[in-house]
C-alpha cells in the first residue's frame, strides 16, 4: 500500500468536509442582525463624542472642544482652564481608555482612565500625568458633555502651578 496515496485520499475527504463546514458557518454568521440597533447607535455616538473631546484637546482646537459641551457654569471654568493649557503648552498628548459606560435615560456616565504628556516647548521632556475621571454626557441623538468629575486631564497649567508653589514656612515660635 502506498502511504502517500492513502494520506492524500484521507486529506481530500477532510478538506471537502472542512469546505462544507466553513460554507455553512459563513452562511449562518452573515444573516445575524443586531438585537438592539438603537442602543448600539447611541453607544457609537457616545464613543465618538469621547474621542472628539480628546482629539480637540490634543489638537488644541478650542472651538471644537467647546462645541462638545452643554451650557454650564461648571464647564465654563473648565473652558478657561483648557484655554490656559492651550496657551501654556506647545504639545499635548492624551490617551483615553474607557473603563465602563452607564446609561440611564438621556444621561450617560463614561468612566475613563487617562494618561498624557504636556510639553512647554519642542525639546521639553514634558510633564507626565495620569488619572481617572467621569465624563457625564447628556442626549441621545446629539451627545454633549454636561459635567466632569474626578482627576481631570484638563487644566494642567493650573495643576503644574500649584505643584510648583514653595511649601509654607513654619510659623515662628
Amino acid at each position: 500500500m502506498d502511504l502517500r496515496r492513502t494520506c492524500f485520499a484521507g486529506s481530500s475527504l477532510s478538506l471537502a468536509g472542512w469546505v462544507v463546514l466553513c460554507a455553512l458557518a459563513a452562511g449562518s454568521c452573515s444573516s445575524k442582525t443586531l438585537q438592539y440597533p438603537a442602543d448600539y447607535e447611541r453607544m457609537q455616538r457616545i464613543d465618538r463624542a469621547v474621542e472628539s473631546l480628546r482629539d480637540a484637546y490634543q489638537k488644541k482646537d478650542f472651538s471644537a472642544f467647546r462645541a462638545m459641551m452643554a451650557p454650564s457654569d461648571h464647564l465654563e471654568s473648565l473652558q478657561h482652564q483648557v484655554k490656559a493649557d492651550f496657551e501654556a503648552f506647545h504639545a499635548i498628548s492624551l490617551e483615553f481608555k474607557v473603563e465602563r459606560v452607564i446609561i440611564e435615560g438621556d444621561n450617560a456616565d463614561v468612566y475613563v482612565r487617562w494618561q498624557g504628556v504636556w510639553k512647554k516647548h519642542a525639546d521639553d521632556t514634558g510633564m507626565r500625568q495620569r488619572g481617572h475621571t467621569r465624563l457625564q454626557w447628556a442626549g441621545t441623538q446629539s451627545v454633549l458633555l454636561r459635567d466632569i468629575q474626578g482627576d481631570l486631564p484638563f487644566g494642567m497649567k493650573t495643576k503644574q502651578a500649584l505643584s510648583e508653589l514653595p511649601p509654607p514656612k513654619p510659623a515662628p515660635r
